[in-house]
């Protein structure tokens, strides 16, 4: 089934693109949440004009993630203290939420779901992606060390 998503849905797509779904996902989630329309003739032409009157609109939003990826690219390494055992095991993992808890710290508020990173369970020298944009990602450092006892 193809639909036009009405809003950003993570993991599918962006707002105003054009994916492709199985026909349970469409009917019973995305179009009653309001997430998505279904991807008539008619509703594609609509798309269409209404993406021609705002293409300025949509460039100012690129431009103002590529300013933030800026500024998050500036920074050199976040760290992050944690529990750790005797042997360098982090007691539970560093996840998106703790990334997104040191930024705010940095004045930055990135919401943690467009921060990828693959569960860390270990101290060490990582790396985070922030989304910010379908067309602007961020690498993002950062380092796991032991908390002071």
């Amino acid at each position: 089934m193809e639909i036009i998503l009405k809003e950003d849905v993570i993991g599918l797509g962006y707002k105003n693109d054009i994916v492709t779904v199985k026909d349970g996902y469409g009917r019973n989630y995305l179009i009653p949440t309001g997430k998505a329309v279904i991807a008539s003739v008619s509703a594609k032409k609509m798309l269409a004009e209404e993406l021609k009157q705002r293409a300025h609109k949509l460039e100012k939003i690129k431009n103002d993630a590529i300013a933030l990826g800026e500024q998050l690219g500036a920074i050199e390494t976040i760290k992050i203290a944690t529990k750790v055992s005797a042997t360098g095991a982090i007691y539970g993992s560093v996840n998106s939420l703790h990334i997104a808890d040191e930024l705010k710290k940095l004045n930055f508020d990135i919401d943690r779901k467009k921060i990828v990173l693959k569960d860390v369970k270990e101290v060490g020298a990582y790396t985070a992606t922030v989304k910010l944009h379908k067309e602007v990602s961020v690498e993002i450092p950062f380092e796991v060390v032991a908390e002071e006892a």
